[in-house]
């Protein structure tokens, strides 16, 4: 599968203005799934998930302005990850002054945890990003492309079936499935990378 790049600096250019509403779309359709899903596997009940979510997303829009794209201080991913935890963290400790049922300890232990931002945490957010990243982008692209295109790539490259199967069944060359995965891939990483906008 392709390597996902950073967050496009122009896009974090354009979040900049409160008022760019297309730029803010494109951040919440990329970013918000990632955040629920990570908050969620923190433990948290739906309506919490989502509302810390909803934390989240105004923290990034207030200080969205003040972020400075120095590699020294860390990527755009890094600090949102840690936004994310430490708004999880806040809301933990809101929770255990007035208590509810967790199921369990895990939330202490996670709460004594020293955060690494280069570790585990780091890493899963990362990994949801991209899986983020790629479906935003395969839904942006899908009907660029004949329907027999797409399932080509679907099937060989999401789903793993093998190039001679899916051939066969969508009466197509082995050749014909390789150009069309090929093609589809290339206009992800296009897309992805923000070279057509």
């Amino acid at each position: 599968m392709m390597t996902a790049p950073e967050t496009r600096p122009s896009l974090l250019l354009r979040m900049r203005d409160a008022g760019n509403q297309q730029a803010w779309a494109e951040f919440l359709e990329i970013y918000q799934p990632l955040i629920l899903r990570l908050v969620r596997r923190r433990g948290l009940q739906e309506a919490d998930a989502r509302e810390v979510t909803q934390e989240v997303l105004l923290s990034v829009a207030k200080a969205v302005g003040g972020w400075d794209a120095n590699p020294a201080r860390g990527s755009f991913r890094g600090w949102l990850a840690t936004i994310t935890r430490n708004l999880v963290v806040n809301f933990l400790i809101r929770q255990g002054r007035h208590p509810r049922g967790t199921g369990g300890s895990d939330f202490v232990r996670w709460l004594e945890e020293v955060p690494n931002v280069e570790g585990d945490e780091s890493q899963l957010f990362d990994l949801e990003r991209r899986r983020q990243l790629f479906l935003w982008a395969a839904s942006e692209i899908e009907t660029e492309f004949r329907v027999e295109t797409w399932r080509a790539f679907w099937e060989t490259s999401v789903v793993g079936r093998s190039v001679g199967d899916v051939a066969s069944e969508l009466k197509m060359s082995a050749g014909a499935v390789y150009v069309a995965r090929s093609r589809v891939m290339k206009r992800l990483r296009e897309r992805v990378e923000g070279t057509r906008e």
